[in-house]
């Protein structure tokens, strides 16, 4: 199995976005980024096929796109309080740009489309049982 590392990172456009001048919400978005790489390659490096890493990816898509859509229910919220959803904007953004970033790997392209549907039919049987 020959399969390429991941390499992840936070796009200079989100950090720009950040109106601290301090640095901490983009720090704390990179430290996020290193660790969701990091994790992400020890089970790659220790999966036995590019199809078994591949489920470690789609299960990290999954967590993202929770995540995405989480942040997306704090911006209405935050503005409704009165309040900036800048940094909300911002963690949003960053979840879906993480996840096109593991799409754009050329490898990892057509397990993650098999693994994705596989999961789908699963539960599709799974709900039609009830």
């Amino acid at each position: 199995m020959t399969v390429e590392e991941l390499s992840l990172g936070v796009p200079k456009p989100i950090i720009d976005a950040l109106p601290e001048s301090d640095g901490t919400a983009a720090q704390d978005m990179q430290k996020a980024v290193e660790g969701l790489e990091t994790r992400l390659n020890r089970a790659i490096l220790n999966a036995e096929s590019e199809a078994d890493a591949a489920e470690y990816v789609v299960d990290a898509i999954e967590r993202l796109e929770d995540h995405y859509e989480k942040y997306d229910e704090f911006v209405p919220e935050l503005r409704a309080w009165g309040q900036s959803p800048i940094y909300a904007i911002a963690w949003r953004n960053l979840q879906g740009d993480l996840i096109l970033q593991l799409q754009e790997y050329d490898w990892l392209k057509p397990h993650i489309d098999r693994e994705r549907n596989l999961r789908m039919v699963e539960d599709g049987i799974r709900f039609g049982k009830r």
